[in-house]
């Protein structure tokens, strides 16, 4: 009996850890409304720190400044203190802690989210009559938006992944990754299909009463009665995720200049949503931070938050008219460990305002400049004295890192998000703005 009790301890303990201790006020009553949840990849405080200097200026705000309701992210997962994109997307989606090695799924076991449901929040509330879209300036296999809609053993399934997300009901789908909607050797609007099984999913999307669209045109000549959209905007990524002299090298863009940018998506897929009666859910990721990020490229991590901070700006915009949708946003995780460096000095012997960087910091971190490595500094928007500044960002690593990550929400139930959130408090917020009930609340 003794053994017995002591593995019901553990088995509870072992409970209480997946679900996660939520950090919401959950003091008020809930409100019911539509939710949009911003995922700008990758992006923690110095990241966003680096962008308003870019961006607004040392006295400037972003968009995501005036976010009211603000809170600490914790996103460390079962087996790991930082998130992955997988992991971090799986806790969003279902509420409960997972392996790092987890999309849509328990590891390699089926899921069931907090609210005892098989089924991501987004799979509910379409189960439900509500609508749904997600929104990427990645491939449609990018698990920010993708684990809302699939569930796989292997990150890498991306035959499976966009097969369930067509197939899933959702009105809005909008990104790249083109290579994966069509089979192998056939030639689709950006490149060549890479599916293996002869699926043809944008003829099949088309059978089901999608519009299909393929260009920032194409988008915005949208009928104004459409009601379910499939954007295919490149074979892969609407960016090139590479460092800057591999950029310049290739002749190639930070981002496609014909596949619209993230704000414009968000805009397109509002319209379509707010068609639907009963309430929507929209997921929205710029993954362009992540991975220019991951490739050390300060010039494309700094488009990358800009374009994400346009899309919150959409939102917030919306809100105005509509005040009964939630906007949360937030990252999983801090790509690469970026910092800024004020008053950056020069290479050595290097004099001037466009003197180059040295390569590294005086302790060995890697340094960018306006154009790559050993290149001037950036120069912030002005201040209010109308200086500009000089500055640098520094690489504390390639990977994604535990470092400060900050929740921000307006709207229904925003208030809730006062000191802290935890990553199973993102689903904590979706799922009772959608259906006005915490969803780990006693059954009334």
């Amino acid at each position: 009996m003794r053994g017995t009790g002591l593995g019901l301890a553990a088995a509870l303990v072992a409970a209480a850890a997946a679900r996660g201790g939520s950090l919401l006020d959950r003091s008020a009553p809930v409100a019911t409304g539509s939710v949009v949840f911003v995922h700008p990849d990758g992006s923690g405080v110095a990241h966003w720190g680096a962008a308003r200097m870019w961006r607004a200026g040392p006295d400037g705000r972003l968009h995501w400044d005036r976010v009211e309701h603000l809170g600490v992210y914790r996103g460390h997962l079962r087996d790991a203190l930082a998130s992955t994109s997988h992991g971090g997307g799986t806790v969003h989606a279902y509420g409960v802690k997972v392996p790092a090695d987890s999309f849509g799924m328990d590891g390699r076991q089926p899921l069931v989210a907090l609210s005892g449901k098989p089924m991501s929040v987004m799979q509910e509330a379409l189960a439900a009559g509500k609508a749904a879209g997600i929104v990427n300036s990645g491939n449609l296999n990018e698990p920010g938006t993708g684990v809302f809609l699939a569930s796989v053993p292997r990150r890498d399934a991306s035959e499976d992944i966009l097969r369930q997300i067509v197939r899933s009901g959702a009105q809005v789908i909008l990104g790249g990754g083109e290579m994966w909607l069509l089979p192998k050797g056939a030639r689709g609007r950006h490149g060549e299909g890479a599916r293996m099984d002869g699926l043809d999913l944008v003829a099949e999307a088309r059978s089901n009463g999608y519009a299909v669209v393929y260009t920032r045109a194409e988008l915005a000549g949208l009928p104004p009665d459409t009601r379910k959209v499939l954007g295919v905007f490149a074979v892969n990524h609407t960016f090139h995720d590479l460092g800057e002299e591999e950029l310049r090298a290739r002749g190639l863009p930070l981002y496609e200049p014909e596949a619209p940018a993230v704000a414009e998506m968000t805009a397109a897929a509002l319209a379509v949503l707010g068609r639907h009666a009963g309430g929507f859910l929209l997921v929205v990721e710029e993954e362009g931070n992540d991975n220019f990020s991951n490739y050390r490229n300060a010039r494309g991590a700094l488009e990358a938050l800009g374009r994400a901070d346009d899309a919150i700006g959409v939102v917030r915009e919306y809100r105005r008219a509509h005040p009964q949708v939630l906007l949360l946003t937030a990252a999983d995780s801090d790509a690469s460990g970026l910092e800024v460096i004020a008053n950056p000095r020069r290479a050595p012997g290097a004099v001037g305002p466009d003197a180059p960087l040295p390569p590294a910091t005086t302790i060995g971190a890697p340094l960018d400049g306006r154009d790559g490595a050993a290149t001037p500094p950036f120069l912030s928007a002005p201040d209010e004295a109308g200086r500009r500044h000089p500055f640098a960002i520094a690489w504390t690593s390639m990977e994604d890192t535990a470092g400060g990550i900050v929740a921000r929400a307006e709207g229904p139930n925003a208030a809730c998000v006062r000191t802290g959130v935890d990553n199973t408090d993102v689903y904590r917020l979706l799922y009772a703005t959608l259906f006005g009930r915490w969803p780990d609340a006693p059954a009334p």
